[in-house]
């Protein structure tokens, strides 16, 4: 099953999000994709192994280490910036938690994290498609996305 338009206004019709892969170093895609989500000041929890907080325009995030310290799994869209092999570690804890909407992106997934991520959530947005040459991504993508998504 290939993402949409629609399934990516989808993901975005959570009421909260995490980037799993966030990181402290502008200069990486965990950085940007975490500070995209606060520049539009959407409720995201940037989550990271050592937990170490970001500052994004002088506001500091604080992380969290996996996604079982989230609050509310099952009311949280999740965008993953990590290897594949993390990434499928990610997602077999994503479904236990029960979380509804996976964002995979570009680099993040193989064929076999794409089979298990699409066979175990509602919601994935992943593999070809979205505006630019890479895949869906949310820096690319999620602007469009977000427009058209039905906000609780």
């Amino acid at each position: 099953m290939s993402a949409t338009d629609a399934t990516a206004k989808t993901f975005f019709s959570s009421p909260k999000f995490a980037v799993v892969g966030a990181s402290t170093n502008t200069e990486k895609f965990g950085y940007k994709v975490f500070k995209w989500y606060a520049d539009r000041d959407l409720p995201a929890t940037p989550i990271n192994p050592q937990g170490a907080a970001l500052t994004v325009n002088g506001q500091s995030y604080p992380a969290i280490k996996s996604l079982s310290e989230l609050e509310s799994p099952k009311e949280t869209s999740v965008s993953i910036i990590t290897g594949p092999a993390i990434t499928l570690k990610t997602l077999q804890e994503a479904k236990e938690l029960g979380v509804p909407a996976v964002w995979l992106q570009p680099g993040t997934f193989n064929d076999e994290v794409l089979a298990y991520a699409n066979e175990n959530f509602q919601t994935v947005v992943a593999g070809q498609g979205g505006w630019g040459g890479e895949g869906w991504c949310v820096l690319v993508d999620g602007e469009r996305s977000l427009g058209g998504a039905a906000r609780l």
